[in-house]
């Protein structure tokens, strides 16, 4: 499975769902169609997710999503990713370009003023929930790999840091450090 072709089965499963916002519930509807594709297919699909989180593997979007989630760890880091990937193409491209853009986003305004946290690990599970839906079997070993990039060394500073978040990330700060 390309790339191309896992974004159109997140888009079908967020045009399926009542509330495409909910991250876990366009999961389990990506994860519910792709079972019904060929196993070699499912296997495939493992590379392009695993490809989308390398992508999005940068420090302004680890410092985004720490402000947004009051905290982010390597684990977490993850899941917020898994969040994204859920929100479709669209909005991962722009926000993996400009961390910032999330700010704009309406999930994103409601989830500060609740207090809530946007993070999806069921989304790093559609391709593993699938083979095993569909095979009865899990995943075979090396159905992937992952190569992130490093870290951008300029970003290397204390998220902690109200000023520099200010800064680097002000609709966001705006958001969550007011």
């Amino acid at each position: 499975m390309k790339r191309q072709q896992f974004w159109h089965l997140i888009e079908t499963a967020r045009a399926q769902a009542p509330n495409p916002d909910d991250a876990g519930d366009v999961a389990r509807r990506a994860t519910s169609q792709l079972a019904t594709r060929p196993a070699g297919e499912i296997v495939a699909a493992q590379q392009a997710l695993w490809d989308l989180m390398a992508d999005s593997y940068t420090s302004p979007l680890w410092a985004a999503a720490y402000l947004i989630n009051g905290g982010c760890s390597d684990d977490g880091f993850d899941y917020f990713r898994g969040w994204l990937i859920a929100q479709g193409r669209e909005v991962f491209e722009r926000v993996v370009a400009d961390p910032d853009a999330l700010a704009e986003l309406p999930v994103v305004r409601t989830a500060a003023a609740g207090g809530l946290d946007l993070e999806c690990e069921g989304t790093l599970g559609i391709v593993w929930n699938a083979h095993i839906k569909a095979t009865g079997r899990e995943l075979p070993a090396g159905a992937f790999s992952i190569r992130y990039p490093r870290l951008d060394p300029r970003w290397n500073f204390d998220f902690d840091d109200h000023g520099e978040m200010t800064y680097r990330l002000p609709h966001l700060a705006a958001l969550h450090l007011m």
